[in-house]
């Protein structure tokens, strides 16, 4: 994985890759993304969130409300554009997330990412309030950024 300071190193929450899977998920979403791309970035991400997009396109595709083409595209975007760089998998990674599930966050997709994080020294682009509550209240490194942080990034 590259370090360069100048660059941001960031890996998305699975609901800041559902636009490029053409599943919508909100203007918040797509307003950070379109942020991220005006300053130098280096954009991961995980094949869990790959997994959990998965788990929403067939209750999607269930209900007849998933473009399956679109979907397979945007699938081939991530995985072979050479644009997101995936993380790879450390046992350290599935350590920390059981950690947290044990500290009471049940979310082990949520934990997965943000032990990521931590262990190879990204910034987690996210709007889970929850997650950020959890890290806060525990007293734990606060990895997380949001679409309205990458407006200081864009400005210094």
């Amino acid at each position: 994985m590259k370090n360069n300071q100048s660059t941001l190193r960031v890996l998305l929450d699975t609901s800041f890759i559902f636009p490029t899977l053409g599943i919508d998920v909100g203007k918040e979403v797509l307003v950070g993304l379109e942020k991220l791309s005006e300053i130098r970035a280096e954009i991961y991400y995980s094949r869990f969130s790959i997994l959990e997009a998965l788990w929403i396109a067939t209750r999607l595709a269930k209900n007849k409300v998933l473009d399956v083409e679109r979907f397979e595209q945007g699938l081939r975007s991530i995985l072979e554009s050479n644009r997101y760089v995936e993380v790879p998998v450390k046992a350290e990674v599935f350590s920390e997330a059981l950690r947290l599930w044990v500290m009471g966050h049940k979310d082990i997709i949520d934990n997965i990412l943000y032990a990521t994080t931590i262990v190879f020294d990204l910034k987690l682009l996210t709007l889970d309030a929850e997650l950020r509550e959890f890290i806060h209240d525990k007293g734990l490194r606060d990895t997380l950024i949001t679409p309205k942080d990458l407006n200081t990034v864009i400005n210094h």
